[in-house]
């Protein structure tokens, strides 16, 4: 019974210590993925505007339209 708790003693300390010398993500690491999904939207919001202008209209008018009646 005692070489358990001191093997489980021994488990937590081993994960306490593992957790204290883990670094985290620094902020330039944050701004390179802000900076890669600002760029993927965008892209992809220019694609669909290209190929689907139509759609666009049909909800620029919807909204123009409600906002009318208020």
């Amino acid at each position: 019974m005692m070489r358990m708790i001191a093997k489980m003693h021994l488990a937590y300390a081993n994960a306490i210590e593992t957790v204290k010398n883990k670094k985290g993500q620094n902020t330039i690491e944050y701004l390179f993925m802000l900076g890669i999904i600002v760029v993927v939207v965008g892209i992809v919001g220019g694609l669909i505007k290209t190929f689907m202008p139509e759609l666009f209209d049909s909800v620029k008018a919807k909204i123009m339209g409600e906002a009318g009646n208020l």
